[in-house]
């Protein structure tokens, strides 16, 4: 019998004994299965699918222990019931596995897991397989899991050195003398080392094959462990060291006689005398106190239906408190919903008035000036003979038909309106759930609580050279913005909102109003890195990889049809240019950077160099004139520096260092003091020229490089970034040194690893695109307004082509106007306008 069985090998054990112990946990065994006949060996029969998978699913929504240390936990009071419900379980488990011809081996307390509602389960522990792999435990299956014994040691060489090790070692840490009112539990570790020589049967002991008998002497050990408790370490080694002779303690025999009677008939030491496995489930011991395990049974049951509804209750109370907060968030929304919708008829009301008041004075104005004209003729009708008239009606004639021509150009005219609306109400409802989005985050930040007074948008500051700056927006808008005579302000934000929707919707496309032809578009060196225009936006300059900075007189350019566009001045620099900038001040001076680290200021109309500046050691990516002083130039270097200089003297005014590459500076509009500076490390650094220790606000959520950064006003910054986004930051509402919430970001374009542009102008921002696009924002609102996608012609075919590598590398506005001009990779310059 012991040969069969070892000859399935180990892994045929594991599999097997797995499957049906999970499958009897959970009651899929045949409590009635017999067992094979004494003499005959155990029938090897596949494991069913149902029983394999059973005990998957576990108890995952129920608290589990180990067995082991449940049995272990001090003061473990004993439950008749509660034993033999456990016992029983595990006792069917290893029914079910014998009935398919497996030798379970592991059955012992670690390999088992017991439910808060005493529900037992096998698992395949790391305790079981360590203790079993272990030569000195006995296990003879190398993964834990098999019939034990096969290379298991006598007791005498394996048990009593064990046991004596472990009382030596207690005795000298003073784990055994623990008195009853100050219990702790059991070393697990120890307890494990000694766990599978306990569980090991004598037969096994002898280096014999364990068998199905094997198996009964440890649930026979089992038993004793449920029904036996300990007060010291040292007394549990002790008994369980004489429970391999059959020495039961007397406290057991005087209150358990028949749980211990059952337990040496299990532990009788020849295995031909122990009960078949058929014999323990239908013993009268197991089956005597049924109609009570039954009773506990059907409690445990109720219990788990009760648990099982106050989770069905947690979690729709759960569900009923998230919904409900979602419902007073949307009624909350509805109310302002409401109030704003209640506001925009209310201005919409005092349009209305307003209009027909207009209308109004325009009658009363043209019905004033008829009654003039026409009391001549009638005076003239009394002095005149009939034939004059005559003469009269044809005139009075004539008035028809141009009143008829009126009213063919108003229905035209109207007819056109009709077509906008309905454009831009296509647009509007394209972009629904951005718009919305918009919507609810400018409501929001208006609801946040704040020192500041919210009508930012509406307030006039004055500069510190005395200029007054006014924000944008209508006349109309501060006209409907106050209520009634006591100015009282509503609804703050809407007006804003209103002004960036009718930016948003303000033009439909961009239109090409001229193309720059100037050479050969297939030289890879006209590359153009940067353009501007004057201060009186007559001229532009362009320079790039081609060593030149060229400039062009813009109506020559936007009238003008010709084969090609010559400059009107072209200066020659030694290094490719990265950068040029106009003194707004200054009209024919130009700033440029260039590859070698060297700053430039040339003078146009000589098309000489004015200034020259080389404190730079590195590349030069940036130049820039203060607007409040045209004399102060800065620049920004990838030796981290960024240098400020004064036209008028020579070296650097001051220098301003920091940690990683500078790819953009940009002065305040307004003050000469205030610079920000775009970094490679992702981050935007503001000074205060007057105190360069430390930046005056750190602006931090851009996901890569900085390439750009424009103020837009003297407290907004716009920063452009190779993570494919632009960002709107509003410095006014840092309260640290540290902001790391933009207003708005920006995407639509591709910007990854190029220079693609960035321009500002009257709430709009213009950018360039790796997919060789231009695109065009409104500050309100985070997708696109427009977009344009440069064509490339094949010079041969003369048909267009698609060019992966061919990017947007500059644009620019034309000051405060919808004409933009922009610039491709292959050195393709074109005017742009908003129409």
């Amino acid at each position: 019998m012991g040969g069969s069985e070892a000859a399935s090998g180990p892994n045929t054990a594991c599999v097997a004994s797995s499957g049906s112990l999970r499958a009897a946990s959970r009651g899929e065994g045949d409590d009635g299965a017999e067992e094979d006949e004494e003499g005959e060996e155990p029938r090897r029969r596949p494991i069913s699918p149902s029983a394999a998978a059973g005990f998957e699913a576990g108890f995952g929504n129920e608290r589990e222990v180990s067995l082991r240390e449940w049995l272990d936990q001090p003061g473990r009071a004993v439950d008749l019931l509660q034993c033999l419900h456990i016992f029983r379980q595990i006792a069917d488990a290893v029914s079910a596995a014998h009935a398919q011809g497996v030798v379970v081996g592991n059955v012992r307390p670690s390999c088992f897991v017991m439910s808060s509602l005493d529900r037992v389960s096998f698992i395949e522990s790391a305790s079981c397989s360590s203790s079993s792999d272990s030569s000195e435990d006995g296990a003879g299956s190398p993964d834990g899991f098999g019939e034990p014994g096969a290379t298991g040691t006598p007791e005498s060489a394996s048990e009593m050195p064990a046991v004596s090790a472990c009382l030596e070692e207690t005795k000298e840490r003073g784990e055994g003398d623990v008195g009853a009112g100050d219990r702790t539990a059991f070393p697990l570790k120890k307890i494990l080392l000694m766990e599978s020589i306990w569980y090991t049967s004598p037969e096994e002991a002898t280096g014999r094959s364990g068998t199905f008998a094997s198996d009964i002497y440890r649930l026979g050990v089992l038993l004793f462990e449920l029904f036996c408790t300990f007060d010291s370490l040292e007394e549990k080694l002790i008994t369980m060291s004489n429970l391999r002779h059959r020495v039961l303690p007397p406290q057991l025999l005087l209150k358990w006689p028949k749980e211990a009677s059952f337990c040496l008939w299990l532990l009788h030491p020849q295995p031909d005398t122990r009960p078949k496995m058929s014999e323990v489930l239908h013993s009268e011991f197991l089956n005597q106190p049924r109609d009570s395990l039954e009773e506990r049974d059907a409690a445990i049951k109720l219990k788990e239906e009760i648990e099982d509804q106050e989770l069905l209750l947690d979690f729709l109370l759960h569900l009923q408190q998230r919904k409900k907060e979602i419902a007073d968030r949307l009624h909350d929304t509805v109310c302002f919903l409401s109030a704003d919708i209640e506001e925009v008829l209310h201005q919409q009301s005092i349009l209305k008035k307003k209009s027909y008041q207009e209308l109004d004075n325009d009658e009363h104005s043209a019905v004033g000036t008829l009654d003039k004209a026409s009391l001549h003729p009638v005076m003239d009708e009394h002095s005149y003979s009939s034939g004059s008239r005559k003469r009269l009606r044809p005139e009075l004639q004539n008035f028809v038909p141009e009143e008829n021509v009126a009213e063919g150009a108003r229905s035209e005219t109207d007819q056109q309106i009709q077509e906008n609306a309905l454009s831009k109400s296509t647009r509007l409802m394209k972009n629904f759930k951005k718009l919305e989005a918009a919507y609810f985050s400018a409501r929001c930040r208006q609801m946040k609580p704040s020192g500041k007074s919210v009508t930012k948008f509406f307030q006039v500051t004055s500069s510190g050279r005395g200029s007054m700056i006014r924000t944008e927006g209508s006349s109309v808008d501060d006209k409907v913005y106050r209520r009634g005579n006591t100015g009282e302000t509503k609804s703050e934000w809407i007006n804003p909102f209103l002004d960036g929707l009718r930016k948003y919707l303000a033009f439909s496309k961009l239109k090409v109003r001229a193309d720059l032809k100037h050479g050969d578009l297939l030289n890879s060196m006209n590359l153009v890195c940067s353009m501007g225009f004057d201060r009186d936006k007559e001229f532009f300059a362009t320079a790039g990889v081609n060593k030149k900075i060229k400039v062009f007189e813009c109506d020559t350019i936007l009238n003008g049809d010709r084969d090609i566009h010559y400059p009107v001045t072209e200066m020659t620099n030694t290094s490719k240019i990265s950068c040029i900038c106009w003194n707004n001040y200054i009209k024919s001076h130009i700033a440029s950077s260039d590859f070698e680290g060297v700053v430039q200021v040339w003078d146009a109309t000589r098309s000489q160099v004015f200034a020259e500046m080389r404190e730079h050691e590195r590349r030069v990516w940036s130049v820039d004139f203060s607007l409040a002083d045209p004399t102060k130039l800065a620049s920004g270097s990838d030796d981290g520096a960024v240098k400020i200089w004064n036209i008028n003297q020579a070296g650097s005014v001051c220098t301003v260092k920091t940690k990683a590459n500078v790819c953009s500076v940009h002065f305040q509009p307004d003050s000469a003091y205030s610079l920000a500076i775009g970094s490679a490390d992702h981050k935007i650094y503001c000074y205060d020229l007057r105190n360069l220790r430390i930046p005056s606000c750190t602006l931090a959520d851009h996901m890569k490089t900085v390439s750009y950064v424009k103020y837009l006003d003297s407290s907004t910054i716009v920063s452009a970034s190779t993570d494919s986004s632009l960002k709107l930051w509003d410095l006014s509402t840092s309260i640290s040194r540290m902001i790391e919430t933009p207003l708005q970001t920006f995407t639509g374009h591709i910007n990854i690893k190029n220079f693609v542009g960035l321009s500002i102008s009257d709430g709009y921002i213009a950018t360039g695109s790796e997919t060789n696009e231009v695109f065009v924002y409104s500050k309100a609102f985070p997708m696109p307004v427009l977009s344009y996608k440069f064509s490339i012609i094949d010079p041969i075919s003369g048909k267009e082509v698609d060019d992966t590598s061919q990017f947007i590398s500059s644009v620019c506005w034309r000051g405060q106007t919808s004409m933009l001009l922009a610039a491709s990779s292959s050195g393709n310059i074109k005017f742009l306008e908003m129409v």
